[in-house]
């Protein structure tokens, strides 16, 4: 009886002197941990939807599916580009291109932030290309192939496509011909971003 009494206590000392967890900062990496390809312990750019640890701890690919990607992932941004839209509650990619597919909020959010619809458009772009899902790794290779919309992607031929991808990395590291038939099969239901209206040339009469 006193054996499993005194088990029972040293277990119970053992619960109160842990250290408690500690919550992570957002957009932090949990040690030991990497996120996307960027160092442990790093600000990665990267948010997690819940805190790491418990269900999170046990389960990180569940998790990695739920994380945002922070402004700095576009290409071409500049930081005073990233502060400005900040500055209005926008720091993720997925909500710049909420706030950004229809053209009427480009030329809302161009006057709050100081940048231009055009340059606005080029990072919702950006933006519906970040969310094809298994296309991170090769989006600067598909940039270079002058697929930067949804309807660049949406107009390619699998076979062709998947020929240029071979010929530019090599059979070890491309991806495989249903990879890039699944790309190009999530291209119609990404592409939300409204076009502007072309202008209207005016004839002058002399």
């Amino acid at each position: 009886m006193s054996h499993h009494l005194g088990r029972a206590r040293s277990h119970q000392n053992r619960r109160l002197d842990a250290p408690a967890v500690r919550s992570r900062s957002r957009g932090q990496t949990p040690p030991g941990k990497s996120c996307l390809g960027s160092p442990s312990g790093s600000d990665s750019g990267c948010v997690y939807s819940i805190e790491w640890g418990g269900f999170a701890e046990l389960y990180p690919s569940l998790i990695l599916g739920s994380l945002y990607r922070t402004l700095e992932y576009l290409d071409g941004i500049s930081g005073d580009d990233v502060g400005r839209l900040r500055a209005v509650g926008i720091r993720h990619t997925n909500q710049l291109l909420h706030r950004g597919s229809l053209e009427i909020d480009r030329q809302r959010l161009a006057k709050k932030t100081g940048i231009s619809t055009d340059r606005l458009l080029e990072f919702v772009h950006q933006c519906t290309v970040l969310e094809v899902s298994g296309m991170d790794r090769w989006i600067p290779l598909m940039r270079r192939l002058g697929i930067v919309t949804m309807k660049d992607l949406r107009a390619q031929d699998v076979g062709e496509l998947h020929a240029k991808l071979l010929e530019a990395i090599g059979l070890a590291g491309a991806p495989s011909l249903s990879d890039v038939q699944y790309w190009i099969s999530q291209a119609t239901a990404l592409d939300i971003v409204e076009e502007p209206e072309p202008a209207v040339r005016r004839s002058v009469v002399d």
